[in-house]
């Protein structure tokens, strides 16, 4: 872990070195919670690889039950480190893609990724035809790993990606769009709220000093979102989002919109606008 958080450093802070970030005491400040965060994006990274084979691994033995408890818990690595793998939009398009952004939709061969095995496993209930789409979410996922490892995370993406991620969540998620065939879009809004939490986790004692009234409100936002998110918690996983009421929904459509108004804030009270 420390040979990690040296390495980490290092790439961060030869990036700075050559801008003018250099130069603000607020960005240097965040070289060891940016790399902080890169050791979380590569541990999440790592486990999605894992995660992965063993769900593909699932569809080619034609095993659609075991693929389909798989699906959701897989994705949650994928949806915590999203603004960074955004950062890759070829890989990003073939792993997270869905149906709406190909002509003809799930009947487009060109349809990949996540959403093509969610309908295969759900709508028809088979693995039929799903693994040569498996085996290219795998090599997706392990190129992700590969180039986000040898790179070094922009602070302004990073800090953003906290307000990006309940932003997602609330803009287009909260429909139920995403997930449409599983149902499972409670799996990936935590995936969200978990890595929007640990960036202002890592980031909060740069504010905290300066506007502790401000930390603290968004620190109340992200209980207040976590608990709403624990009321549909079932076993060690989630209700079937189909199964929550349009109250329910506003309600927690209520609490992202409001953390995510405060984290879009962050970049400007650390100087990365």
């Amino acid at each position: 872990m420390r040979l990690k958080y040296l390495l980490a450093v290092t790439a961060l802070m030869s990036t700075l070195g050559g801008t003018a970030y250099a130069q603000q005491n607020t960005t240097l400040d965040l070289v060891e919670p940016i790399a902080e965060y890169k050791i979380y994006v590569s541990e999440k990274l790592q486990q999605l690889v894992t995660d992965t084979k063993a769900f593909t691994d699932a569809i080619k033995a034609g095993n659609v039950d075991k693929a389909k408890s798989l699906f959701a818990p897989t994705r949650m690595s994928y949806e915590a480190i999203e603004p960074i793998a955004e950062l890759f939009s070829d890989l990003d398009a073939a792993i997270d893609s869905r149906a709406d952004d190909y002509e003809n939709g799930e009947k487009n061969p060109e349809f990949p990724g996540f959403h093509r095995l969610e309908y295969g496993l759900w709508e028809k209930n088979s693995t039929d035809g799903l693994a040569p789409i498996a085996d290219k979410l795998l090599a997706d996922v392990t190129l992700l790993h590969q180039r986000i490892t040898d790179m070094a995370l922009p602070p302004e993406k990073v800090v953003g990606g906290a307000a990006a991620l309940m932003e997602e969540v609330a803009a287009t998620k909260i429909s139920g769009e995403e997930d449409r065939y599983s149902h499972t879009d409670l799996w990936d809004f935590k995936g969200n709220f978990d890595g929007s939490e640990k960036i202002f986790i890592l980031v909060r004692p740069l504010i905290e000093k300066n506007d502790p009234a401000f930390v603290k409100k968004v620190a109340d936002n992200f209980n207040t979102v976590g608990t709403t998110l624990a009321k549909y918690k079932s076993g060690d996983g989630y209700q079937s989002y189909d199964k929550l009421t349009d109250d329910d929904r506003k309600v927690l459509a209520s609490a992202v919109n409001t953390l995510a108004e405060d984290l879009a804030t962050l970049r400007g009270k650390l100087g990365l606008n």
